[in-house]
């Protein structure tokens, strides 16, 4: 009996799956036409959340949202040619302002949260401000007492505002592709199939040792080495296959939000997107900044320091050719840095805090 219940609830995400593949796929084809940019992340992106939060019941299987982080992390990998590895071995100074920018950024959504929102408790406004994945800030928040529920609210309502407005912004700023990619051939079906086994096997070696986002990681460390020492030419995944990943990526953010996830707290979800537009319009201003310091493109920058997840800013980045590879060491540095420091910052902050009030009520 104890099975039941989840092998009845994998049967019906698998039996509506179907259903909200076709509203997909057809949303896409339709903003496809109209040139909306980034058509195949926004157009499933934004029907499945509509629909779901008029209260229709969609999804799809976790392995499906697996497969599209799967092949987007090879996808991105590919960018790093050789020459693309020697440069960026001189951006140490610029990925580590933008890590510090990232915490920079948590620390005043923090306080925003904690000042505004309504906020139940230190921990969750800490977690939910955090400029992280929303899986391991829920992780991390439970351990410290916080409330999950709302802190995996608030990074799902920041990355789809995120994904909702930069890529508009960058198209009504009159930015152009950076990067020439269309001469470059698409991998050939043997060197497809090696490619996939390579970083299938990656991902599934980072799954087992219980690595967070393993199917992006995994898949874009192997395709990154093999790109970069040669073993592959330079080339691209077929469109088809990157295509159908953007749409899964949209399809697993957009089927959150239901009607019980917009009715929840209120306060709480109107001061996070507040927070985040506020966050938007200074991560911009910050990146104008370091562009004019180091001499990179601007709209890279800005992709790579806004306040959205990995994986969608990183799928802009492609799709619109805005400096993949940059925009993503941006992002894994970022990732891997939030991931590590924001339990002890949080243990600190805290032990500050508490440190403070005892300091008060000795005098």
């Amino acid at each position: 009996m104890a099975l039941a219940s989840p092998l009845r609830a994998a049967a019906h995400t698998w039996a509506r799956g179907p259903l909200t593949l076709a509203l997909a796929v057809a949303a896409a084809l339709v903003c496809e036409r109209l040139r909306v940019p980034l058509a195949w992340t926004l157009g499933p992106l934004l029907a499945t959340a509509l629909a779901c939060s008029a209260g229709a019941r969609l999804g799809i299987p976790q392995v499906m949202r697996n497969g599209g982080q799967w092949v987007i992390g090879m996808a991105l990998g590919l960018h790093f040619t050789p020459l693309v590895l020697q440069q960026l071995l001189g951006l140490a100074p610029a990925l580590l302002a933008g890590v510090l920018w990232a915490l920079l950024l948590g620390g005043l959504f923090f306080r925003l949260l904690l000042s505004h929102g309504g906020a139940p408790d230190r921990a969750t406004a800490f977690f939910a401000g955090a400029i992280g994945s929303a899986s391991e800030m829920a992780v991390l928040a439970e351990r410290h007492g916080g409330q999950v529920d709302r802190v995996a609210a608030a990074h799902s309502l920041r990355v789809l505002l995120v994904v909702l407005t930069v890529p508009w912004g960058l198209q009504l700023a009159g930015f152009h592709p950076l990067e020439a990619r269309a001469g470059i051939h698409v991998l050939a079906p043997a060197q497809l199939a090696l490619l996939g086994a390579a970083t299938l096997g990656g991902a599934l070696v980072l799954r087992q040792l219980g690595t967070p986002n393993p199917w992006v990681l995994g898949a874009l460390i192997v395709s990154m080495a093999l790109a970069g020492s040669g073993v592959l030419p330079e080339s691209v995944v077929p469109q088809l296959m990157t295509s159908a990943a953007q749409l899964l990526i949209g399809v697993s953010l957009g089927t959150r939000f239901t009607p019980e996830f917009l009715r929840a707290a209120p306060r709480w979800m109107g001061t996070v997107a507040a927070g985040t537009l506020a966050l938007l319009a200074v991560s911009a201003g910050f990146a104008w900044l370091l562009a004019q310091v180091t001499g990179l493109a601007p709209a890279a920058v800005l992709l790579g320091n806004s306040p959205g997840g990995m994986a969608e800013m990183c799928i802009t980045a492609q799709v619109l050719q805005l400096g993949v590879p940059l925009v993503t060491a941006f992002h894994v540095m970022r990732y891997l840095a939030v991931l590590v420091l924001m339990g002890p910052l949080f243990t600190l902050v805290e032990r500050r805090r508490l440190r403070r009030q005892a300091l008060r009520a000795a005098t």
